[in-house]
């Protein structure tokens, strides 16, 4: 089903070589004539001229008219890194593929529903099944990808690799994602956990461009925040920062998956609200179960027990959030996650509770906004990163 990468030694494999020759002295040396291309990168003038040709046509550099010692010559400049970046998107119940190009644009995106959370293994396989589908359809070859990044909704240990032992995929406690990824398709692949990449994507094109220090939170069955501190992403030692999830809330209240006692995501994880709805809701049922969607959608057009629940989630929520705004003093947090489709039914009693819970000084300067990218913040993150990573 795939298309094959370029065999060592192939014409093929030979001309990327080249390629990236070209590529190199460009993105080293600036604007070079094709005569100082061949002459920097020791190939033939018709090998540079048909490279060249390849790459303009391709919109990897711009050539114009110029002369050289007299002489009538073309000025070629790199405009974008040649190839392509891949995204992968873990969740509980499906995985998402994207395609993009060197800067990290979105150029196909496909999905499916698997269940992801049962073996980490299988998972892996059906990534890489369904990367290579997508590339296969958009007619690019497996060997011009250049970068691929994994999000996955759990803590990475930068160290190892691992994912940690509380995250919404618990069977993937210690399973390392971008290594098996890296066997199954024959490239590198970075993993690194979905609300950090939503951060980085919505930094760069979303709810937080212009903002340096930046917190995202990610509502879904848990609660996860990305930190960006003066545009870079903050991590932790072990990779844990941003668990916001399991901030204690309640000691006498439920006891969470993480072992204590009322966590933040008991008050805000999806299955917890779910279980909220009395049995005789006003929240219109689809072919499925009840989900979150269902429950935002019902309280927009004004269910009374929806309305309840995402207020007292919205209540949590800012408790929570006004600790994590007086230890990183951002300058903007947004919601994102299918909770935040409640827009101001969720957002404003998080702002009364983050009016109560955080010092004045850390509100001053604070915006409280939703995400702009929804369900696809993650997968632009990755690209995002996938992108910065090439070369």
């Amino acid at each position: 089903m795939t298309e094959a990468a370029a065999t060592p030694g192939s014409q093929s494999a030979l001309r990327q070589a080249n390629e990236r020759r070209v590529v190199d002295v460009l993105r080293r040396d600036g604007t070079r004539t094709q005569a100082e291309l061949a002459r920097a990168t020791g190939l033939s003038a018709a090998s540079v001229s048909n490279i060249v040709r390849g790459l303009r046509a391709a919109g990897t550099i711009v050539v114009r008219d110029t002369s050289s010692n007299g002489r009538r010559a073309k000025a070629i400049t790199l405009v974008r890194t040649p190839g392509s970046v891949v995204a992968v998107d873990f969740a509980a119940g499906r995985v998402s593929v994207a395609v993009g190009d060197s800067d990290g644009n979105m150029v196909a995106r496909e999905e499916i529903d698997y269940d992801v959370a049962s073996d980490p293994e299988r998972g892996v396989r059906r990534a890489a099944w369904l990367a290579e589908t997508v590339l296969l359809r958009n007619r690019i070859n497996l060997g011009s990808v250049s970068s691929v990044v994994a999000s996955v909704p759990g803590p990475i240990d930068p160290g190892t690799g691992e994912v940690g032992g509380i995250s919404c995929l618990p069977r993937w406690a210690g399973f390392r994602p971008a290594k098996a990824l890296t066997e199954r398709l024959g490239l590198e692949v970075l993993a690194e956990n979905d609300a950090n990449l939503a951060a980085l994507a919505e930094q760069h094109r979303g709810a937080g461009v212009g903002a340096e220090h930046v917190v995202h939170l990610v509502t879904s069955d848990g609660v996860g925040a990305g930190i960006m501190m003066a545009g870079q992403l903050f991590r932790g030692a072990g990779g844990t920062a941003g668990e916001i999830g399991h901030i204690a809330l309640d000691p006498r209240g439920h006891v969470c998956r993480c072992g204590n006692r009322g966590c933040l995501e008991t008050f805000v994880g999806a299955n917890y609200l779910l279980d909220m709805l009395p049995q005789n809701t006003g929240v219109a049922r689809g072919p499925g179960p009840v989900r979150i969607p269902d429950m935002v959608a019902a309280a927009l057009e004004g269910d009374p027990g929806s309305r309840r629940i995402i207020a007292e989630a919205g209540t949590a929520l800012g408790q929570g959030t006004a600790i994590v705004a007086n230890l990183f003093n951002p300058e903007r947090v947004i919601v994102g996650g299918e909770l935040a489709g409640a827009g101001d039914l969720l957002l404003d009693p998080m702002r009364r509770a983050m009016e109560l819970g955080s010092l004045g000084s850390a509100l001053e300067r604070l915006e409280l906004v939703p995400g702009e990218l929804g369900g696809d913040a993650s997968l632009y993150g990755a690209l995002r990163m996938a992108a910065q990573h090439v070369g």
